[in-house]
């Protein structure tokens, strides 16, 4: 519903700001007014590209111009047209206005609710505010202004009934109608902005959750963290608010489906808010019950005046979130088959451990580094690999990336290693943890850290003693964090940098022509990551003669190069499953995985060193 108030708010903010064009020049029709409110969407969302930052300091006088100037005006109306209605602040009046509506009085609530619309977002800021200077601006200033401009309005209405249709900008004095005008249309654009930006927020989440598929993040802002361009999602959303601005032409129907958007938020936070007190704040559940039933009373009138709107509007808002929730479900769908599929073909360690050190077939220099979802346990593509290709890199380690349900990971606890087999095999398991809110970053440097981070391991793993019991139960199974401070300070490897102008040392390392004349041509066309880092070991005559050789080992399968062995998979639905299973999996996921991005792209992984093994998954 919030990804579908992204498409809606746009359209819904910028027509209600032209529309006063109409009031001001009668001679402007409202084909001229919606070709307008277009070029002005279409310019929001090309400008997306570019970021906020250029421009975001402009937001907060916007905002605050615009609450002073409907302030004023309501208070100008007020005391010009009708003073008395200032006595519509006692709840005396609601309870006549029901009692003598009846009915329609709960079907106008429908239109009413359009009043509170933005506050289910309201909290969505609280990574750059805190919760008190949300309430301190929406008691003080936010509100106070709300209440007096519709006070204003319902003065001047007393007075010019036939001004309904136009009322806010019929109740602008002529004096400063072209000022309020321009206002209204930046906090418009600004409104707009806030819940594209969020819009972007919740997808990239939703991926990190599993929950969407995977979508190009582009980061505007070089000193802001978390301020992100999504261009499929853009240029969806753009499509999406053009077709419903032309579609329409009419703030009321497309008011419809917002306040139903709205609504549906609210009364499905109410709930969560209810889980999160019980579950998260340890309340009791007759609290919370309270609290859900109270809140749900008054929701769900509104709710159900919104839901007598849909077939005025109201319809867009349930069509736009059950596609969203399609598209979501069937990912998350999918992405959980494929999962369960690499949990029950994992390879047996005991099969592993039976080859020897060698694996029965030839270790190649370098590191392999074998990307997996599967945080235990070696995947199924390494027999694959190996069993088509015999041969393998001296150092194999087993990558997983996971998002994990917390919005931020500090660096320090960013990587979990361990061993896959006893020391001689070289094998080695490394977890990459991030939150749903962090921001992976192609920076070139993650070999660096995974390297100094074997290493740090390689060294505590040492020192630390070894734990009684089964030897096969000992691996594959302890994990440690390593900390990139204690990295820095107690490594026993020695890091340099240099610039690198031309050849590489794994190129010139390299038997092969082609491959050298291929990397040359790869770091021409990509300079950024032409920095070299190189390793060496310290001098330290107390170091276990078996820790120097592995970190020695470690050091010259660096220098040798690194290779990112992926699967590139097919996911079907077995031949037995039924009609909806084979619809969901071979063209609903299919069809999304063949669309997003990538996920050696998604992980920035260069091409150049880029294997792929292609297999068949049948789920």
């Amino acid at each position: 519903m919030v990804i579908g108030d992204g498409v809606i708010t746009p359209a819904i903010s910028v027509l209600s700001s032209i529309s006063g064009l109409q009031a001001a020049e009668k001679r402007l029709n409202q084909g001229e007014v919606l070709l307008l409110a277009c070029v002005i969407l279409i310019g929001l969302f090309a400008l997306q590209h570019f970021g906020t930052h250029k421009v975001a300091f402009l937001f907060a006088p916007v905002v605050i111009l615009w609450l002073i100037s409907i302030f004023a005006i309501g208070l100008y109306n007020t005391i010009h047209w009708n003073p008395k209605i200032v006595f519509g602040l006692s709840p005396h009046y609601i309870i006549k206005f029901f009692s003598e509506t009846g009915k329609d009085g709960w079907i106008s609530l429908g239109g009413v609710l359009l009043s509170i619309t933005g506050t289910e977002a309201m909290f969505a800021d609280l990574g750059h505010f805190t919760a008190s200077s949300i309430r301190l601006a929406f008691a003080f200033v936010v509100y106070p202004c709300l209440v007096v401009q519709y006070m204003g309005q319902a003065a001047y209405l007393s007075e010019n009934i036939s001004s309904i249709p136009n009322s806010f900008y019929d109740s602008i004095p002529g004096s400063v109608f072209w000022p309020v005008f321009v206002i209204a249309t930046l906090a418009a654009i600004v409104g707009s902005q806030a819940i594209i930006s969020a819009t972007f927020s919740i997808v990239k989440q939703c991926h990190a959750l599993g929950c969407f598929p995977r979508v190009k993040v582009v980061h505007t802002s070089k000193h802001i963290y978390g301020q992100i361009y999504i261009p499929e999602i853009n240029w969806i959303l753009m499509i999406l608010t053009l077709a419903i601005a032309v579609g329409f032409q009419d703030t009321t129907m497309i008011g419809n489906a917002y306040g139903l958007a709205c609504m549906s938020v609210m009364f499905i936070t109410t709930f969560l808010m209810a889980l999160v007190m019980v579950f998260v704040w340890q309340r009791s559940v007759v609290l919370a019950a309270a609290f859900l039933l109270f809140f749900w009373f008054i929701e769900a009138v509104y709710l159900s005046a919104a839901f007598i709107k849909v077939p005025q509007g109201g319809w867009v808002s349930l069509v736009l979130s059950m596609i969203f929730m399609f598209v979501m479900f069937v990912w998350h769908y999918g992405t959980c088959r494929k999962y369960n599929f690499d949990l029950h073909n994992k390879v047996p360690l005991k099969w592993l451990l039976g080859l020897g050190p060698s694996l029965g077939i030839v270790r190649v220099p370098g590191i392999g580094l074998i990307y997996s979802e599967l945080a235990t346990g070696v995947p199924a593509i390494f027999s694959h690999f190996v069993t088509n290709l015999p041969a393998f890199h001296n150092v194999l380690v087993f990558v997983c990336v996971k998002y994990v349900p917390v919005p931020y990971v500090s660096p320090e606890e960013r990587f979990l290693i361990g061993r896959v087999c006893p020391r001689p095999y070289r094998m080695y398991r490394c977890i990459v943890r991030y939150g749903y809110k962090d921001i992976q970053r192609d920076d070139g440097n993650f070999e660096n850290q995974l390297i100094q981070s074997l290493a740090e391991f390689i060294q505590l793993e040492a020192v630390e003693p070894q734990s009684s019991g089964s030897e096969t139960a000992s691996y594959d199974g302890r994990m440690a964090v390593i900390s990139t401070r204690t990295i820095q300070s107690s490594s026993s490897l020695i890091v340099s940098e240099h610039d690198d102008f031309g050849t590489s040392n794994s190129i010139q390392s390299s038997k092969s022509l082609t491959l050298q004349s291929l990397r040359s041509a790869y770091e021409d066309e990509n300079p950024q990551r032409g920095r070299q880092v190189r390793f060496q070991l310290r001098q330290s005559p107390g170091m276990d003669p078996s820790v120097r050789e592995e970190l020695l080992d470690l050091i010259q399968a660096k220098e040798a190069g690194v290779a990112y062995i992926m699967g590139h998979s097919y996911v079907k639905a077995r031949r037995s499953s039924s009609f909806l299973k084979k619809l969901v999996i071979d063209i609903g996921y299919s069809f999304l995985r063949k669309n997003c991005r990538g996920p050696a792209v998604a992980l920035h992984i260069p091409h150049i060193s880029l294997i792929e093994v292609g297999m068949i998954y049948y789920v």
